[in-house]
């Protein structure tokens, strides 16, 4: 009788239990934030229908009506976006934006965790000047760049792209990347020393897996810009063979007369592998963008 009482003193109610929270209801101010996160989402989701709805239109339905549904869809569109060349350029823009992504995730990490981890004299002189690259607009110097480019004689090569776009993306990934690494605790660093790693294998074995969504959110940061470059990729490449998506879709244009049809498909294409990244990614994305506002 006595242990049955102690078990019935033990048993609650779920209802009643203190660790389980309060059902929270819509509130005025929850109203009107949902009200206004909404009308962002489709000021930003309508353009992207709009651009799918009249890639699916003829040459007269586009001048006829551009805000009507199309008749019939013309999936051919996409097709010969394809053939004209969108293909090509597709596999360019893939190849520099990966290339892009492992230079500048790889520098960055190995910055990022020297600034983080070591402390030698001058180290928030280098994070400064690190920092300093920010403010360093790609416009202001594109004419000594140029000239740079040239004197490496590697103009008109995929380096002439990857190359500056990699040193332009640098300076937010280490601030990104050595906030986070100044949340990892120092006594899992200290426990593998003891363990006779060294610190390139912590690095590789311990930093490296902690931070993966950190890591994942400089991927899709680096992928937009490096995939959506217009200005580098036009000066610095002439080669027909060698341009992106960016510069590739002007010439889908022509002088007299441009098929929007053909043009709109070839825009569609060239945005749909950041839309379906960063829904692949958005998880992680949002976990990076958070995880290191702690610590500086």
């Amino acid at each position: 009788m006595q242990q049955t009482s102690m078990v019935n003193k033990t048993v609650r109610k779920p209802g009643k239990s203190k660790n389980m929270l309060p059902d929270r209801k819509m509130t005025p101010g929850m109203a009107i934030a949902c009200f206004f996160l909404l009308i962002y989402f489709l000021l930003i989701a309508y353009p992207i229908f709009w651009l799918i709805m009249n890639s699916l239109k003829t040459y007269k339905e586009i001048y006829k009506n551009i805000w009507a549904m199309p008749q019939v869809p013309q999936w051919m569109n996409y097709v010969n976006a394809w053939n004209r060349g969108v293909s090509r350029y597709f596999l360019n823009s893939v190849l520099v934006t990966g290339a892009t992504i492992v230079l500048t995730i790889f520098s960055a990490a190995l910055g990022s965790y020297s600034l983080a981890r070591f402390r030698f004299r001058g180290n928030q002189l280098v994070f400064m000047l690190c920092m300093g690259g920010m403010m360093l607009s790609p416009q202001v110097t594109l004419i000594p760049l140029y000239q740079i480019i040239r004197f490496l004689r590697i103009k008109n090569t995929y380096l002439a792209m990857i190359i500056p776009y990699s040193a332009y993306r640098i300076p937010m990934m280490i601030m990104l990347i050595r906030s986070f690494f100044l949340t990892i605790p120092k006594e899992m660093e200290e426990s593998a020393c003891l363990d006779g790693c060294s610190d390139f294998q912590i690095f590789v074995r311990i930093f490296l897996p902690m931070s993966k969504p950190i890591l994942l959110t400089c991927c899709i940061l680096i992928a937009y810009y490096a995939w959506n470059e217009f200005l580098f990729a036009m000066i610095f490449v002439d080669s027909e063979s060698l341009k992106t998506i960016p510069t590739g879709l002007m010439n889908l244009r022509d002088a007299l007369q441009t098929d929007w049809g053909t043009l709109l498909a070839g825009m569609t294409i060239s945005a749909l592998p950041l839309i379906i990244l960063f829904f692949c990614m958005q998880k992680h994305f949002i976990r990076g963008m958070t995880a290191g506002a702690v610590k500086g």
